[in-house]
């Protein structure tokens, strides 16, 4: 849009020709969005950024897409009471654990609601005070308001998973969908769910080699020799890519679109954890809906610290036999006094340099690595994202505000996204993760809905379906300023 006066002779254009131009419609769009902007403006001024409003402004405004979300994390508790349920489960009054002994909870059942150590998740549901005790164990609900067990954060979080494991992957299809409702209610159209744990098998003779330090790459193609030929271990990713199929059926259409990464568990012993990244890059081969691979786990675990030079090296030489496959990998969720001091020093590097990482997951050790500032460079120039995660960022390292790496990342240009990590645990959505990012950072409308834009870009989608996103993009952003627009109140002369 030009800023200097035009002549009343260039004024005198045909309106039908400024029409075919699309002039009228490009100006009031312009329009919209400067009204948008100036609205955002006045919602993160000053001290405190008013946050119902910025909650209702970005629960309507078009979010792109969501890169670091977990699956079995995302769905809330009260989804996998209701699954117990359906498989015939129950839920044991002590330990709050399920019982999947479908013997067991029927005869519970068949006693006395008052005398059943072990409930049905309907009966859970019902009883306020255990359900209030058992949301604090299966998810974050109530932590900082004094009303839970007070476990250490890190602890709280990580140790959900164990509670509704024996649930998570029973349903998938209902939980896809139940996902897919929740992000088009909040006009997300995007999703790129880290699904189910990858295909896994065991070498003793790989993992004393790997005690003793002594892994080379020969050892590796040796063992990735072995799994290929290991008929069971294909079946296993035949049956993995099969459930990707029947799980997602019907799940891409015009509002909504998924794609799925398998994940290994940094935890594990050295040749389970590498052929679960065989199986994974195989998979990301056979199928178009898998379109990178990740690796999960709590980074801080001594087995995570002790092995992850090694699972970067494993990932360096996958990814030199499949340069086309996407890593998207977790590293640098630690903070100081959390590990040894040496232990904060390498891991993005070595996800970027050696494992050839493609995202970055977190990313919350920068200011502590060597050469954070050539990193950073690095990324910047690479166009490497970091997936940022202010909720659970904030909860199981106790990071946030100005301590918060997202300072620097905009500070000196390394491209980052938004996103949930694990929003049923959390019990959030990427909604909220937007009004936290405006609420401490107060940045500009055009910054975050770059950021929409670029959870498109930065996402592994084929270009087609990225260039489709995008577009419908534009056309949603043009109807949320303009709703925006028309919504404000008309000021009086």
């Amino acid at each position: 849009m030009h800023k200097h006066f035009v002549s009343s002779k260039a004024l005198a254009i045909p309106l039908a020709v400024a029409m075919l131009c699309g002039a009228p419609l490009a100006a009031q769009a312009a329009s919209n969005e400067a009204i948008t902007s100036n609205v955002f403006a006045s919602m993160v001024a000053g001290k405190d950024p008013k946050l119902a409003e910025l909650t209702m402004f970005f629960t309507l405004m078009p979010k792109g897409g969501d890169l670091h979300h977990h699956y079995s994390g995302a769905l809330y508790a009260e989804q996998y009471l209701r699954w117990v349920d359906k498989e015939g489960f129950c839920v044991n009054k002590a330990g709050y654990t399920i019982n999947v002994d479908q013997a067991v909870a029927k005869a519970e059942r068949a006693r006395p609601l008052a005398e059943r150590a072990c409930l049905s998740g309907e009966d859970a549901m019902q009883d306020n005070s255990f359900l209030a005790s058992l949301l604090q164990r299966w998810s974050d609900k109530d932590y900082h308001n004094h009303g839970a067990i007070q476990n250490p954060p890190d602890r709280q979080f990580f140790d959900t998973f164990a509670y509704f494991n024996p649930v998570a992957s029973t349903n998938t299809a209902e939980g896809l969908q139940t996902l897919k409702r929740r992000a088009i209610e909040e006009n997300l159209s995007y999703i790129e769910t880290i699904f189910e744990i990858a295909p896994i098998a065991q070498d003793t003779s790989f993992d004393d080699k790997a005690r003793a330090g002594t892994v080379t790459d020969a050892d590796l193609a040796a063992y990735m020799t072995r799994l290929e030929a290991d008929q069971a271990f294909n079946g296993w990713i035949a049956a993995y890519i099969d459930n990707v199929k029947k799980s997602g059926a019907g799940i891409d259409d015009q509002d909504f679109t998924l794609r799925y990464q398998p994940f290994a568990l940094r935890f594990l012993t050295p040749s389970q954890v590498f052929s679960q990244m065989v199986s994974s890059f195989k998979l990301a081969t056979a199928s178009p809906m898998i379109v990178g691979v990740n690796i999960v786990g709590q980074e801080s675990t001594h087995v995570s610290m002790r092995d992850y030079a090694l699972h970067m090296k494993m990932y360096g030489f996958l990814k030199a036999k499949y340069p086309a496959v996407k890593l998207a990998l977790h590293a640098g969720e630690l903070s100081l006094g959390m590990v040894e001091p040496e232990g904060l020093k390498f891991h993005i590097k070595d996800a970027l340099d050696v494992a050839g990482a493609s995202r970055i997951g977190h990313g919350m050790d920068i200011v502590h690595e060597h050469d954070p500032l050539g990193i950073m460079k690095k990324m910047r120039d690479r166009n490497i994202p970091v997936e940022v995660n202010l909720s659970s960022n904030d909860f199981i390292l106790g990071i946030k505000d100005q301590e918060h790496p997202v300072t620097l990342f905009r500070k000196y240009g390394v491209p980052f996204v938004l996103s949930t990590d694990d929003a049923g645990v959390s019990r959030n959505n990427l909604s909220g993760e937007y009004v936290l990012f405006a609420s401490r950072y107060q940045p500009t409308y055009g910054e975050v809905k770059k950021l929409s834009y670029d959870s498109i870009r930065y996402s592994f989608l084929a270009d087609a379906d990225k260039q489709r996103l995008l577009k419908a993009l534009d056309g949603k952003f043009d109807k949320f300023e303009a709703d925006i627009a028309k919504a404000q109140p008309k000021q009086k002369r």
